[in-house]
């Protein structure tokens, strides 16, 4: 089984270039965190991305100013909700700025998974991952964190979704086979270090989820 890829984290032309044969390229602003682009940043790193590559917008909880000016800068395919984002916070998005939306949903357990009902009709994909750990400053997202990815085999989705959490190279074929994931999001799984993407990795992670 392969799986569509969505490089998170997009910060350089560098990093750009290696994703520009991804599915998905995401660009985070939520200034907590390494990966951090403003709207003018992301809009001139995302220009050299061909059009096959859709742009996605990595918010936490962000206003309608911020993304007003993400919208106008980076003109992205979708904008991911990694906050505490309740489903009319979707919907709203979607009716004024004409654009699709991905809820990242933070999974520890079994239980967790049921909070994608709530957002059955309101968002076009979800995206599990694991629940930040407990630590002082922890990210959203990012952590380098997994789950157990078993927990999702044999569960019908309301929305198609995005496995993850601690994927890299390494280990993104077994968590496609264990969880029969059809997309996979990696970070800090193609990083040398906290928010700097090395190419090699980027190109041997689309390798491995492609098959």
């Amino acid at each position: 089984m392969t799986a569509a890829v969505k490089i998170c984290g997009i910060n350089t032309p560098e990093a750009a270039a290696a994703a520009a044969t991804s599915d998905f390229a995401g660009f985070v602003f939520f200034p907590r965190s390494p990966r951090h682009v403003s709207p003018e940043q992301a809009g001139a790193i995302a220009a050299a991305l061909p059009a096959t590559v859709r742009r996605v917008a990595v918010t936490v909880d962000a206003d309608d100013a911020l993304i007003g000016a993400i919208v106008a800068e980076l003109r992205p395919d979708l904008i991911q909700l990694h906050g505490q984002e309740p489903p009319q916070r979707a919907c709203d998005l979607t009716a004024r700025f004409g654009i699709g939306t991905i809820k990242a949903l933070a999974i520890a357990e079994p239980a967790d998974l049921e909070a994608a009902r709530a957002y059955a009709d309101s968002v076009d994909w979800l995206l599990f991952d694991a629940k930040p750990p407990a630590r002082a400053g922890a990210l959203p997202g990012g952590n380098a964190a997994s789950f157990d990815w078993r927990m999702l085999v044999g569960r019908t989705m309301p929305r198609p979704w995005f496995l993850s959490g601690g994927l890299d190279a390494d280990n993104v074929r077994a968590a496609i086979a264990q969880s029969g994931a059809r997309a996979v999001d990696v970070s800090s799984g193609v990083e040398v270090s906290p928010g700097r993407k090395d190419p090699a990795r980027i190109a041997a992670f689309l390798r491995a989820a492609r098959g």
